[in-house]
């Protein structure tokens, strides 16, 4: 979660995230969920998708998103403190871009290290 004060013009407040998921549109995605401290629900309403995040548990779930777009969401559990404000944010692009997308920081990765 971006700070209060960090956030720049634009971004809104407890939905913005540093690192955001960034999926294919009209394309099956299957997610594996876990969380290696407490229990997290994953919940993204307006994909349709909210599962439950548990330690040393893999859960499953396919994602469709049929159009680009940004689509925000929370953990719907009270797991912690401030876990109740923990964002979720999916970005939907174009499957050509998303290779694109993959494909420089794939690079990026591998000639960092």
């Amino acid at each position: 979660m971006v700070q209060e004060e960090n956030l720049e013009k634009g971004n809104y407040r407890l939905l913005t995230v540093d690192m955001q998921a960034v999926l294919p549109t009209k394309t099956l995605v299957r997610a594996l969920i876990t969380s290696n401290d407490v229990l997290h629900s994953w919940a993204v309403p307006s994909l349709g998708v909210k599962l439950d995040a548990c330690p040393g548990r893999l859960n499953e779930v396919c994602i469709y998103i049929s159009r680009p777009g940004t689509f925000y969401g929370q953990c719907s559990e009270i797991c912690g403190v401030n876990h109740g404000f923990m964002p979720i944010v999916v970005k939907g692009i174009r499957v050509s871009d998303f290779f694109v997308w993959y494909h420089t920081i794939a690079l990026a990765t591998k000639y960092s290290n």
